[in-house]
């Protein structure tokens, strides 16, 4: 049976235990995305101690384009690399491993936030967020841009000190609206069934492959229900992920898609467990399950029922910084 102190072994990341403290966006950063010393102490005090073995820190953005909110982390320019050092040194000096989640927003940001128009798989309304307008189309060429963007952002990270990247196609973001046949309407090679709608996955974990190695983890953000009609199917995430294995993923995190990190009416802990659980079926790397999780007997349930393989504990650690320790300690 697996336990939460249990060590993770079977994986290119090897982790001390089973307990994941997933992204959460905190808006500490400066306003042009650089490390703030807000960021620092955030995640100094959440990781103080090691009894989180990964923390994956909140989703930062790949280009200007990409941008979701003011102050999000940037990791669009070389130049911020110095100050992104800084965090990965932090959580590493109290004894967890960290990874960094970079993103591109697409169609679920705003105009102001990006000063230029928003940009989408498709020109169709993205039901994640109600106050974003209908997105321009990208073109070849602009995927093609965005793949690089994804490519350079990984690199950064990996020369900054974190231990891997997690690509996030969760949430209503980018790689989500590509993901979702909600959102992707096309009828180039970039749309239609499963394995055109994952075509962009596939080119960016391949590139950022090439680009940090084979031994730096990539870890994908699983959109894996978007609770609505006409959206992703427990067989469109089954095939996903065997793709995304095949490419290179070494670790997938599952949440939800256009319902973003909750499924109305649900409050039984581990929201996605059906999806992780039918995902686990058909991939033979870690599978992370975050989603209503608040205590070690309710994270430990999971373990045991082979639901993940790792359990992510979000906002009742943002509660309680001690939250980790307790558990470990009890």
């Amino acid at each position: 049976m697996f336990y939460l102190g249990e060590p993770l072994t079977y994986s290119k990341f090897q982790l001390k235990n089973r307990l994941v403290m997933p992204p959460m966006a905190t808006a500490k950063s400066d306003e042009d995305g650089r490390i703030s010393q807000d960021i620092l102490d955030y995640y100094d005090e959440k990781s103080r101690g090691g009894y989180i073995s990964l923390v994956i820190i909140e989703h930062s953005y790949v280009s200007q384009q990409g941008k979701a909110n003011h102050n999000q982390i940037s990791v669009a320019e070389d130049y911020l690399v110095e100050d992104l050092k800084k965090l990965a040194d932090i959580i590493h000096g109290n004894g967890s491993k960290t990874v960094m989640q970079i993103n591109h927003a697409g169609s679920e940001t705003l105009r102001e936030v990006i000063g230029m128009e928003p940009v989408g798989p498709s020109p169709v309304k993205n039901p994640s967020r109600k106050d974003t307008a209908i997105p321009q189309e990208l073109s070849k060429n602009d995927i093609e841009r965005i793949i690089d963007d994804f490519k350079h952002a990984a690199v950064r990270v990996k020369n900054a000190g974190f231990d891997g990247v997690e690509l996030h196609s969760a949430h209503g973001y980018l790689l989500n609206q590509f993901l979702s046949p909600i959102t992707n309407k096309r009828t180039d090679e970039y749309g239609g069934g499963i394995e055109g709608r994952v075509k962009i996955h596939s080119e960016i974990i391949r590139a950022v492959r090439k680009a940090v190695g084979e031994d730096f983890p990539i870890l994908l953000r699983f959109g894996a229900t978007d609770h609505m009609e006409g959206g992703i199917t427990t067989e469109d995430i089954k095939t996903a992920a065997e793709i995304f294995e095949r490419a290179g993923v070494d670790m997938l995190d599952i949440s939800g898609g256009m319902c973003r990190y909750t499924i109305p009416g649900v409050n039984e802990p581990g929201y996605f467990s059906p999806q992780s659980e039918a995902i686990k079926e058909v991939v033979s790397i870690p599978v992370i399950l975050t989603g209503g999780i608040k205590t070690a007997d309710e994270a430990e349930a999971i373990l045991r029922e082979k639901k993940a393989d790792l359990i992510g504990v979000g906002r009742a650690i943002y509660r309680d910084s001690n939250w980790a320790r307790n558990a470990m300690e009890r």
